[in-house]
């Protein structure tokens, strides 16, 4: 499959435009004992948004790394999801646009499905880094009907960085999509720029990767890439089922993962096999701030 250019894909859209809203209060400051809770999730749309919600209030998280997440499309009742979320769990939020789905807007406005970063603390300076390489398979063809069932889509994948907390150290969270049609060539290529986005910004502070990544990375170099620039896995060498199996030819994958760098340290994980709100499972971790980062919060 031919990657292209990505701006080819997002001509005449408004796919790098960013939405935002703030639901929180003002948080106390962070002291560097003190732990911060971090979901990693794609939550299918947000189809199923009252479990998704249930689940997401149990675990009474700090920051939010969700995928998949819908604005305005007919198949979640028109709603901007991550904003549904943010309102209900008290939270900022940024929204990063994917894609423009061509099939499910309405008359009034378009339907887009991206990433969406929530957390307590201020969403500071949110950006887009679409990827330079992507698949052409979304692209509209003159002989694609434009039905659901054909997902006619403008816009390419993307990594969605914000930084969280900057009083006086940042957290640079990278919310991350890769390509799920092509091969894992595409999805390390697209991996690699954010690595490099990553080791060009950082400031030695602390960092998550954490996403879907459409590929089990501990195989074909890619950990060994990650490592190598300073990231670790929240989950060490375990590599669990993050999606189920779905009849003969759908089998449990694990594509979904969140790594750390800098000054973080994991206090627990684990993935969420008994949670069924969305085709993949969710994935907690409870980092600790190490004691040479004085504080993180706003």
């Amino acid at each position: 499959m031919r990657p292209v250019h990505h701006s080819l894909l997002q001509r005449d859209i408004v796919v790098n435009e960013i939405l935002c809203g703030n639901f929180a209060g003002r948080p106390s400051l962070f002291e560097p004992s003190q732990t911060i809770r971090v979901i990693n999730w794609n939550i299918n749309r947000g189809l199923r948004l009252t479990e998704i919600l249930e689940f997401l209030k149990s675990q009474s998280p700090d920051l939010l790394i969700l995928q998949e997440v819908d604005l305005n499309a007919h198949r979640t009742r028109y709603l901007n999801v991550a904003e549904e979320l943010a309102r209900n769990l008290a939270m900022n939020y940024a929204f990063g646009r994917e894609f423009q789905e061509l099939a499910e807007g309405s008359r009034a406005a378009a339907a887009y499905h991206g990433q969406a970063t929530l957390s307590r603390w201020d969403v500071v300076n949110p950006r887009v880094l679409r990827f330079r390489r992507q698949s052409n398979f979304w692209r509209p063809r003159w002989f694609v009907p434009s039905t659901k069932p054909f997902q006619k889509r403008l816009g390419g994948r993307i990594a969605l960085v914000t930084d969280i907390g900057l009083t006086p150290t940042r957290l640079t969270v990278y919310n991350v999509h890769l390509e799920s049609r092509g091969n894992n060539d595409l999805r390390r290529s697209q991996l690699q720029e954010i690595l490099e986005n990553a080791t060009k910004s950082s400031t030695q502070g602390p960092c998550i990767v954490a996403g879907d990544l459409n590929f089990d990375v501990s195989s074909g170099g890619a950990l060994c890439a990650i490592e190598g620039v300073g990231f670790r896995s929240v989950l060490g060498t375990r590599r669990p089922h993050t999606t189920a199996g779905n009849g003969m030819f759908w089998r449990p994958r694990a594509i979904d993962w969140t790594f750390v760098s800098g000054p973080l340290e994991v206090a627990s994980a684990r993935v969420h096999s008994d949670v069924d709100a969305s085709d993949h499972y969710p994935i907690s971790v409870t980092l600790r701030v190490s004691r040479s980062t004085h504080q993180i919060g706003a």
